[in-house]
């Protein structure tokens, strides 16, 4: 009985105490440990469980878990300031006038907060999906509730506000499938034989690493140009995020090959038609 009464009096003790609300004990503490403990735990447990499906990707698993998290997160700080001895009721009714002020003078970051949301929700944009925004190429390494953490094709870092992926046209190369069409057009001389051409385009881009071979890859004479004929060969490719190399190694095989079977790529041409005045005359 008497230790009862001495973990009591430890339990009981006050390290901090405000006002007659907050009064901050050693029970306070110990249970402010265990509901962090718990808290952390429960995160294990929920991301460990997501990441274990079958049914779901990479980037559908990502965004899933990012969402429990922050409302985990949240239910659990709310559980703390009641602990502590916060009326949260109090405190909301309080703020709501301090917050709609902040809300006008911050809508940019809120809006990047509500973007984050609807990003993490309807999952257009994934963890590993290849976009394109604004003309930039990029690949998504995080969603995060007020940025986006991308990779671009020249190896760089960048930050995106959420309201960019959100408000702005957005093409997603890997939204339903992991693979994209692409093309090289190149343009060769009017004395050349076209179905000849077309073979040796088609054999190349097939033999190319990289290139898938269904979609079996296919070549379209395209028009006639001012000093060529126009043919371009289409391809799928899975590694859409560094597709260009394999582009770039495209055309070295085509031009290479080309010069081996004797056609010819033409030089722009261009008339000059020169006019005498009567002086020369």
């Amino acid at each position: 009985m008497k230790g009862k009464t001495e973990l009591n009096d430890i339990l009981s003790y006050s390290i901090l105490k405000l006002g007659d609300s907050l009064n901050f004990t050693v029970l306070t503490l110990v249970e402010l440990a265990v509901a962090i403990m718990v808290t952390i735990f429960l995160l294990y447990l929920v991301k460990k469980g997501i990441y274990r499906s079958k049914r779901l990707d990479i980037g559908k698993k990502y965004s899933l878990n990012n969402l429990i998290r922050y409302i985990i997160i949240v239910i659990a700080f709310g559980w703390i300031m009641e602990d502590l001895g916060f009326d949260l009721k109090i405190i909301l009714a309080g703020s709501a006038a301090l917050l709609v002020g902040v809300g006008l003078g911050l809508q940019n970051l809120f809006g990047d907060f509500v973007s984050g949301i609807i990003l993490l929700v309807d999952s257009s944009v994934k963890v590993n999906d290849v976009i394109d925004v604004n003309g930039l190429v990029c690949e998504v390494r995080e969603i995060n509730l007020r940025t986006t953490l991308v990779l671009t094709r020249d190896d760089k870092f960048m930050l995106l506000p959420n309201t960019q992926l959100t408000k702005n046209e957005l093409i997603n190369w890997t939204h339903s499938i992991s693979s994209a069409r692409f093309e090289v057009s190149v343009g060769v001389d009017y004395s050349s034989d076209i179905d000849k051409v077309m073979a040796v385009m088609k054999e190349v881009c097939v033999q190319q690493q990289g290139v898938l071979l269904a979609p079996e890859p296919f070549v379209r004479f395209n028009d006639f140009g001012d000093s060529s004929l126009l043919f371009t060969v289409y391809f799928w490719c899975e590694n859409v995020f560094r597709v260009e190399k394999i582009k770039s190694q495209l055309r070295h095989d085509l031009f290479n090959r080309f010069r081996q079977e004797g056609i010819a790529i033409p030089f722009p041409q261009r008339v000059v038609h020169i006019q005498k005045t009567e002086k020369e005359l």
